[in-house]
């Protein structure tokens, strides 16, 4: 009995041994940002010598730690604060997508960054798309030409594999769609993924992830008809896209016709209402 006594002293102190060590080891993502920070500005804006520093960094530097905060550096210059604005107090680089020039030539030269970033490090490939749906929910934060930026990036990581098509459920947002932000934004992000691809590699991926059939939705609801989605991107000449949606709805359409049929010839309605609703139909 007086020696289980005695070792209770020692298991409380091994615990608090144990609350000692991680607090020396605390979440400190402000020092990781200066070391992030202090490299692009001495690499500059060749982009070439920035893929090397990272690749080089991610060995002296805890990225599986800190993935938020070395996207959001490598996006947006500094740490987002919630909305998607810049502290003011914080350092801050122009060696990032937000600075860069508004063009596909410049996002497809900071695509090969993150291509090579998370190539090298597999383990950041789940952050990189975490932080993406996150800025994807932070648009209304950003400018016009932050947000095409954004989404000509987007578009080409889509193209090239390094994102999953699921980060496009961020789009549906509801603010997003009712102030028109997602519909803006899936027009430069679809002319920059198909550039890369073609319509058919683009369907392919939106399948995957069940969002082929939802691409009206990225309308108000009073706007989501054919009609107007045909419209909008055709004018914003994406015409391969109208024709893709338009032919979704027709499939779709005809599906629903045919279980329709089926479930009045099984309950033996008469001949002459199910072709009245065929013809209805037809002309809907």
């Amino acid at each position: 009995m007086n020696n289980q006594k005695q070792q209770k002293p020692t298991l409380s102190g091994q615990r608090f041994k144990t609350r000692k060590r991680d607090e020396k080891e605390r979440f400190d993502p402000t020092q990781f940002q200066d070391c992030i920070i202090q490299g692009l500005t001495e690499t500059g804006t060749d982009l070439e010598a920035v893929a090397k520093f990272l690749d080089a960094s991610g060995a002296k530097l805890d990225y599986r730690r800190y993935a938020e905060t070395l996207f959001d550096i490598l996006v947006a210059g500094g740490m987002l604060a919630p909305g998607g604005t810049l502290a003011d107090d914080m350092m801050r680089t122009d060696v990032c997508v937000f600075a860069a020039q508004e063009d596909l030539e410049t996002m497809q030269a900071f695509a090969q960054v993150f291509n090579k970033l998370i190539r090298r490090y597999k383990y950041l490939e789940k952050g990189f798309e975490d932080e993406v749906k996150k800025l994807l929910l932070f648009l209304k934060g950003f400018s016009e030409s932050e947000r095409n930026k954004l989404a000509m990036l987007t578009g080409v990581l889509l193209a090239n594999g390094t994102l999953n098509a699921s980060i496009l459920n961020s789009l549906y947002n509801e603010n997003l769609v009712k102030e028109g932000v997602s519909a803006a934004f899936a027009v430069k992000l679809f002319k920059s993924w198909i550039n890369e691809k073609d319509i058919n590699a683009v369907a392919a991926s939106l399948r995957k992830v069940s969002i082929d059939n939802r691409l009206m939705e990225l309308f108000p609801a009073n706007k989501q008809s054919v009609e107007h989605f045909t419209k909008y991107f055709t004018e914003a000449g994406l015409k391969e896209l109208s024709e893709y949606v338009r032919n979704q709805q027709t499939i779709g359409a005809r599906k629903e016709l045919q279980k329709e049929l089926q479930e009045q010839m099984s309950r033996g309605d008469p001949f002459k209402d199910i072709i009245l609703y065929v013809k209805e139909k037809k002309k809907k």
